[in-house]
């Protein structure tokens, strides 16, 4: 089935999960994160399955009330304009001006609603607000590179240089992401690059010295590299979806943590481990 069968996103609508305000870790300072539904990734450590999915789904959810456990029904996603979003955005102005903050755009992959990401974007940028985008990079090199020119700041995920292992884990090559990556100018947005730690999947030296390599071939400005330990805590989501847990990776060693930011340290790069 074609990723965009029944999904279809428009310039003025967008297909939302979540809108969640004074974020503190999707970009500088005090954000509003909205969460835009859809990605063509099905990374196996995923936190958020209900982003993954393009369309409206249903979750199961539990409550209790004196002592006794209840279930209801919750539709995840909903359709909102442009005008709705900025509603919510602009309510935290002062919290952004304050704090250096702004806004981030997340998911599932935002870009795979790119007609509403820069239709948002372009509004954020008329109030003079701060943006984030919070992307995989798989997408179509205009595309990218139209999101790219729109706004301030990139937190670019990049799993493995891998390929067969980014297929196996992912579901897609590395290719497009890989060539949108080395598009980026140097003039270009601030480039975080945000790396999920998987033991057995990348949590090696070897690893993180590769995905080091490629940064340094880069012409665009890297503020940083962020090192994201894998966790469990999207358990959850999956039985309140009614999903199976895709994959337990096991535990991270601090040790490790610390060799891995070495790496990058060693490589001239600004580090910062969790969040």
């Amino acid at each position: 089935m074609n990723y965009l069968t029944n999904f279809m996103p428009m310039k003025d609508r967008g297909l939302i999960f979540d809108i969640r305000r004074y974020a503190v870790h999707d970009g500088p300072g005090i954000r509003t994160t909205v969460f835009f539904k859809g990605c063509p990734l099905h990374c196996l450590w995923c936190h958020n399955p209900e982003g993954i999915t393009p369309g409206i789904q249903k979750a199961v959810r539990q409550r209790k009330l004196n002592g006794r456990s209840y279930s209801y029904e919750e539709e995840i996603g909903r359709w909102l304009s442009s005008a709705q979003v900025m509603e919510e955005l602009l309510k935290d102005q002062l919290f952004y001006e304050e704090s250096g903050g702004g806004v981030t755009f997340s998911g599932g992959e935002p870009l795979s609603q790119s007609a509403f990401l820069l239709k948002m974007l372009s509004e954020t940028r008329r109030f003079g607000l701060h943006t984030a985008v919070d992307t995989s990079g798989f997408a179509d090199a205009d595309i990218f590179q139209a999101v790219a020119s729109l706004t301030h700041c990139l937190l670019f995920d990049l799993k493995t240089t891998d390929q067969d292992k980014h297929m196996e884990y992912t579901g897609v090559d590395t290719e497009q992401i890989v060539n949108n990556l080395k598009s980026l100018p140097p003039d270009g947005p601030d480039l975080f690059v945000r790396i999920p730690v998987i033991p057995g999947i990348n949590a090696s030296v070897g690893e993180m010295m590769a995905i080091g390599q490629l940064l340094c071939t880069l012409d665009a400005r890297v503020k940083r590299v962020d090192l994201l330990p894998y966790h469990r805590l999207g358990r959850q989501k999956y039985a309140c979806l009614g999903q199976k847990y895709p994959g337990d990776f096991g535990q991270l060693c601090g040790h490790d943590m610390k060799e891995f930011e070495k790496v990058f340290t060693n490589a001239g790069f600004a580090v910062k481990t969790g969040g």
